[in-house]
């Protein structure tokens, strides 16, 4: 979804769906916060859910889905709708041709004359450890599935702008503060990997924003994404989003002056929270922060299947 100038496109949105998500009176039903071993987010929920069959191959160039993949996910956001009416309510979706098994919501935000792009990613891949396939898939089309957990990410992204055509919003520019994060490479032959410094900001803008000792993992709230900085929200429903937009408000303008030299830093050195870079900006970090985080835990537990997982309690 991010493109080389910073641009996120908005080539085709489905009114039939996006109605869809506006519909009310559905009481929805429980679910968790979690994370799995991989680190992925998920929200576990009482009742399960099916997810139709996509197909797998889909041309890139083309920006309009096809009929029978805006019949899957109609199937499938109408039963999202019922059980997690919160998390999708007042959102619009659009369509990304270079991952269509990972549809995008939206909302736009403004708070003090800025403006925020909320986006909600779901990932639909079929996982054998997770869900159970009712239908067989092919190298054309995916299995049919059921499953309690539902994959997503959701991030508040700063906008520099929107850009319109012919009354139609076409594209939100990013405000991007980083520069290029790449640093080199590592390994040789078929074994070369890139090296950012991403990773390193991500932990250096959370730590800087959770409490000291907090132990967080495999959760960051604050990350270096789209060349700027997002926030990770665990809370999804409406509520929790009209807190979170304003926090990543307050933590991006606290950051904002002091990225270059953070940058910097992170290029010579791993982050710790040892590094003196990060204590002299943590001790600057207003105490009203802390309140935030009132009623935030991470519990590592063993699954069905004996496999780790992390609960979020907020």
């Amino acid at each position: 979804m991010e493109q080389v100038l910073g641009e996120i496109p908005l080539a085709y949105t489905d009114s039939d769906i996006s109605e869809l998500l506006k519909r009310e009176g559905q009481a929805g039903c429980a679910y968790t916060y979690h994370f799995n071993q991989a680190e992925d987010f998920f929200l576990l929920l009482e009742q399960p859910f099916e997810v139709p069959s996509f197909s797998i191959h889909h041309d890139v160039r083309n920006t309009k889905p096809t009929p029978q993949y805006l019949d899957s996910l109609t199937k499938l956001m109408d039963q999202l709708q019922a059980r997690l009416p919160q998390v999708f309510a007042g959102l619009t979706y659009m369509f990304d041709p270079s991952e269509t098994l990972r549809p995008v919501f939206f909302q736009v935000y403004r708070v003090a004359g800025r403006t925020y792009l909320w986006v909600v990613r779901l990932d639909l891949v079929f996982r054998p450890a997770l869900h159970t396939a009712t239908t067989p898939g092919s190298n054309d089309m995916t299995p049919v599935y059921s499953s309690r957990k539902l994959i997503l990410e959701a991030d508040v992204v700063p906008l520099a702008g929107v850009k319109r055509e012919d009354n139609r919003v076409r594209s939100f520019t990013v405000d991007q503060l980083i520069s290029d994060t790449w640093i080199g490479e590592t390994g040789r032959g078929y074994f070369v990997q890139g090296i950012w410094l991403d990773a390193d900001l991500t932990k250096f803008f959370s730590k800087l924003a959770l409490p000291l000792g907090t132990r967080s993992y495999p959760y960051y709230p604050f990350s270096s994404k789209f060349r700027t900085v997002c926030h990770s929200p665990i809370g999804l429903e409406v509520e929790q989003r009209k807190l979170a937009i304003p926090r990543l408000h307050r933590v991006k303008d606290f950051i904002a002056p002091h990225l270059d030299a953070i940058q910097q830093t992170l290029r010579e050195q791993e982050f710790t929270v040892e590094l003196k870079a990060f204590a002299d900006l943590k001790r600057q970090v207003p105490e009203s922060w802390d309140r935030w985080w009132d009623g935030f835990a991470v519990k590592a537990y063993l699954n069905d299947d004996e496999m780790k997982e992390f609960e979020v309690s907020l």
